[in-house]
């Protein structure tokens, strides 16, 4: 059973687990369960997802109920007037505590430059004794708050690896010594990046609508593991 959020007539969102497809795709052929479908079959009515997450980030993820509802609440996505906050594990700590990555990014299809924005901000810092680089004793990782102001592919992973700051178990744009130390030594095969809250404005009433979820236990079991606590 997927983890709802929020529902109303209009729409509903989700707490949708690492490694599960949003809907079908091209690039995994393979897969038989996507959340598109779970869903449908959970609540036995028509539902559309109205944005993305990638398949190793877990988090708020919104559908529509409605079809004529669809494009009111995408066109908030596309205006950018939704607020979206994720969490992240990274290995490193930001000597700037607080900063606007504004770094362009090429599309995977053209290999044009696109603007994109994230904003983050240091919330924890960890320092372990463990040598996983080869060039120190230890090893010191953050725990990041990031907000995208743009909604290109794998954005926030790919602007943390250009300032070297790998999310932990990122296969496609982390660092593979990071990922091989953490599976051997605390277990963790999943992509440190949460979608926590997603703000919308309500296509009815236009009010504001605040929808949080709580980080799996895969990611809590790694903040425990770097002494943090108190991490929802």
């Amino acid at each position: 059973m997927l983890e709802i959020l929020y529902e109303d007539e209009n729409l509903i969102a989700i707490n949708k687990p690492s490694g599960l497809l949003v809907h079908r795709t091209s690039i995994a052929p393979e897969e038989t369960v996507f959340a598109l479908q779970l869903l449908r079959d959970q609540i036995g009515q028509w539902v559309s997802p109205v944005h993305r997450l990638d398949r190793p980030t877990s988090g708020v993820l919104l559908f529509s109920k409605r079809k004529e509802i669809l494009p009111l609440l995408k066109n908030q996505f596309l205006e950018r007037t939704v607020e979206k906050t994720y969490l992240a594990v990274v290995r490193g700590i930001p000597e700037v505590k607080e900063a606007l990555i504004d770094y362009p990014l090429t599309t995977e299809r053209s290999n044009k430059k696109q603007e994109a924005r994230t904003t983050y901000k240091v919330l924890k810092e960890a320092e372990i004794p463990f040598n996983t680089t080869g060039r120190y004793p230890t090893s010191r990782y953050a725990l990041l708050e990031l907000k995208p102001e743009t909604g290109r592919t794998h954005q926030i992973r790919r602007h943390l690896a250009h300032l070297r700051y790998y999310i932990l178990g990122d296969k496609a744009h982390g660092d593979n010594k990071q990922n091989q130390f953490f599976e051997k030594q605390f277990g963790l095969t999943n992509l440190l990046l949460h979608a926590q809250t997603l703000v919308i404005k309500l296509p009815d009433t236009l009010e504001t609508l605040t929808i949080e979820a709580e980080i799996p236990p895969h990611f809590k079991k790694t903040c425990i593991d770097l002494g943090w606590d108190q991490i929802r």
